[in-house]
């Protein structure tokens, strides 16, 4: 599907189910896509239990720029196409989510989106080897529930348990995610099984 932004152009690629509970609108690091480990694995788990699962290539990727820029003119993008992807499927409460740079986008616009929740993958609490440069405010300040997984070998660091709704460490996991991505699919299934039912998030 494509998608118009203030800012250029996007593509989500769209995993529908029979009978939809929610809408999950996932997304990439700074260099990333939209097709690395943890990513499929949460689409997988997601639309098995009834999620529609719209994964998001933002504006800077599809110009083939490696950082996002400015993070203003980024988070009106994301509103953008989330108020887009709502549109098609109205009714479905909203869960957004996305590894590293894309958890950061995520809890910022949640508000404004109207999210029920997000999901954090791999959020970068700090740039490596500069903890003083703590970014825990973006969790804090998301105003729904946030589940943050994280790898207890990230350089990035790892949130604490008080920032976020949930906070899951998984051992022997770096900022990919990669070593074992079934996992960080359960893990947020788990998660979201239980807010789906009760239509609380």
């Amino acid at each position: 599907m494509d998608l118009t932004t203030p800012h250029g152009p996007a593509v989500a690629e769209i995993d529908e189910v029979a009978d939809p509970r929610f809408l999950l609108v996932l997304t990439h690091g700074s260099a990333g896509g939209v097709d690395v480990p943890d990513l499929l694995a949460v689409r997988d788990a997601a639309v098995g239990i009834g999620g529609v699962v719209a994964r998001v290539l933002q504006p800077f990727r599809m110009r083939g720029a490696r950082a996002p820029g400015s993070a203003v003119k980024q988070d009106e993008a994301w509103a953008t196409l989330a108020g887009e992807l709502q549109g098609r499927y109205p009714g479905l409460p909203l869960v957004q989510g996305g590894r590293s740079n894309g958890a950061r986008v995520a809890c910022r616009t949640a508000r404004q989106v109207r999210a029920e929740a997000v999901v954090a993958l791999a959020f970068p609490l700090h740039p490596p080897g500069r903890p003083d440069r703590s970014r825990a405010g973006e969790l804090r300040a998301a105003g729904v529930d946030v589940l943050v997984v994280n790898g207890d070998r990230d350089p990035f660091g790892v949130p604490e348990a008080a920032d976020a709704t949930r906070l899951v460490v998984l051992p022997g996991e770096g900022h990919d995610l990669k070593k074992d991505p079934a996992r960080v699919g359960e893990v947020v299934a788990e998660w979201l099984g239980v807010r789906m039912r009760s239509g609380s998030a």
